[in-house]
């Protein structure tokens, strides 16, 4: 009855290390499928010559995520951060990306605030959000823009995310609008378009909360917001190489030996005027 027993339960092991290794096995494919739906970095350099992309997910798949798209003389762009991270959030990032086509393709001259009025839309009916009371809350925050290299003009519009640009050393935040992609507990307002004429050399980021939530330092705090502008101001004179590198390396001195605790994504663009 012993040896039974004992081999009952090295049978028992040996599928519960298989059914781990299928579900690992699973998920790392899904990562490959997540990154191809993920603009590539030679489609990004032929949009913006000079840009960074500084991608960090949590687990193997991320809730973050970046999309680009081209219309003749104009470029969309975003980066978004959906409900939480990992399968969850990666299932969040699909629904988002696979939106975001349909809407740019059937809407040409939509404006930013247009598109994220219509990506709300589509995420409620998607999600079958009505307000009832216990109902998943799951969405995006996201910050948006569109370029129109004639014009040298920027639309920003953003749920909750801001975008900053940095001008001759000077931080200027645009704000998004403190409401989500998906349902609001009080009202869906449309969101406010920002129009901005850019400049030569302007630095521009968008990111997720990822980087300046994470807890590290000497006291285990957060690194907040603050501090990161400081390091984005400190930061946009250099390269974007070199940018990505300082970037990416303040973030793990910080960090520490403590885990990441959410996915991480920034995107910076220096413009250059046409």
């Amino acid at each position: 009855m012993k040896i039974l027993s004992s081999i009952n339960k090295e049978q028992e092991y040996a599928l519960i290390e298989k059914q781990k290794k299928d579900l690992n096995d699973s998920i790392h494919y899904a990562s490959y499928i997540q990154k191809a739906l993920l603009p590539s970095k030679k489609e990004i350099d032929r949009y913006f010559p000079q840009n960074f992309v500084l991608y960090l997910p949590k687990d193997v798949v991320s809730g973050d995520f970046y999309w680009f798209y081209r219309l003749k003389n104009r470029i969309v762009f975003t980066v978004a951060d959906c409900t939480g991270h990992g399968v969850p959030g990666a299932f969040m990032s699909v629904l988002g990306i696979s939106a975001l086509n349909q809407i740019v393709l059937s809407h040409k001259n939509i404006s930013a605030g247009g598109i994220l009025d219509l990506l709300r839309e589509h995420v409620m009916k998607s999600l079958h959000q009505t307000g009832t009371a216990g109902e998943q809350k799951d969405g995006m925050d996201i910050a948006l823009g569109i370029i129109d290299f004639t014009t040298n003009q920027l639309q920003f519009a953003g749920a909750y995310n801001p975008l900053y640009l940095v001008r001759n050393g000077r931080l200027i935040q645009y704000k998004g609008d403190k409401m989500p992609i998906g349902i609001d507990p009080v009202e869906e307002r449309p969101f406010v378009n920002h129009n901005i004429l850019l400049e030569n050399d302007d630095m521009l980021y968008m990111f997720s909360d990822g980087y300046p939530d994470q807890f590290g330092g000497e006291n285990g705090k957060k690194f907040k917001y603050r501090p990161f502008r400081e390091l984005l101001i400190s930061a946009s004179d250099l390269p974007v190489k070199e940018q990505h590198k300082l970037i990416y390396k303040t973030f793990f001195d910080w960090k520490g030996k403590p885990s990441q605790i959410d996915d991480v994504l920034i995107i910076g663009i220096r413009y250059e005027t046409h």
